[in-house]
């Protein structure tokens, strides 16, 4: 036999012997020299169930209310309206003037800047 023929047959062997030795198993079988199967991935936790949904009772129209709910004592029921006391017009001093009290009134009051705007915005209204 030629010597190139023989190293051509050597290396074949060489490479065909280690591809029969890779022997593809499906997942979950047994393999390795333990015999272990393979342990598949856990799978998702199940659902919890939907929280109870409480449907209240619809109230009839034929039906009095409870005895809870009914004013047993009579409350007073016409009152006056609030007076509003204004000054006339012509003694009323200039919007600037007016705010600027209503501003040293806030500060005298203790209030923040933003609070002590708009107590002057409605003292000044007055």
């Amino acid at each position: 036999m030629n010597p190139m023929r023989k190293i051509i047959i050597a290396i074949f062997i060489a490479v065909a012997v280690p591809a029969q030795a890779q022997i593809f198993q499906q997942p979950g079988t047994f393999q390795g020299p333990g015999q272990s199967p393979v342990i598949p991935y856990p799978s998702a936790p199940p659902r919890p169930a939907p929280p109870p949904v409480y449907v209240p009772p619809v109230p009839q129209m034929n039906s009095p209310p409870p005895f809870a709910l009914q004013n047993t004592t009579p409350g007073l029921v016409a009152s006056d309206p609030p007076t509003t006391n204004l000054k006339p017009l012509s003694h009323r001093k200039s919007f600037s003037k007016r705010f600027a009290r209503c501003l040293n009134e806030g500060a005298a009051m203790g209030l923040t800047a933003n609070e002590r705007s708009s107590y002057a915005r409605s003292c000044a209204q007055q």
